[in-house]
């Protein structure tokens, strides 16, 4: 079976909020900035690029916390 792909000079599948608003980062709702701890949220954290870097802090930081409540929790079991 053949693939099927777009058709030549047919332009991006999806427009980014950036090339929406004209401004990167910055969302426009009605004429509305939103706020330093909404970009903040949208370019650091929710940022594709950055999300596997997130994701790891995340994870490791939920392995620190599960470790330190294993041992508090079950501490006396493992040691004879």
């Amino acid at each position: 079976m053949a693939r099927r792909s777009a058709a030549p000079n047919s332009g991006p599948a999806y427009y980014s909020r950036s090339a929406v608003t004209g401004r990167p980062g910055i969302q426009d709702l009605d004429g509305v900035e939103t706020s330093t701890f909404s970009r903040f949220m949208d370019e650091e954290i929710w940022a594709p690029e950055k999300l596997p870097g997130n994701i790891a802090i995340v994870t490791s930081i939920s392995v620190f916390a599960a470790g330190i409540f294993f041992v508090r929790k079950f501490g006396d079991l493992i040691i004879p």
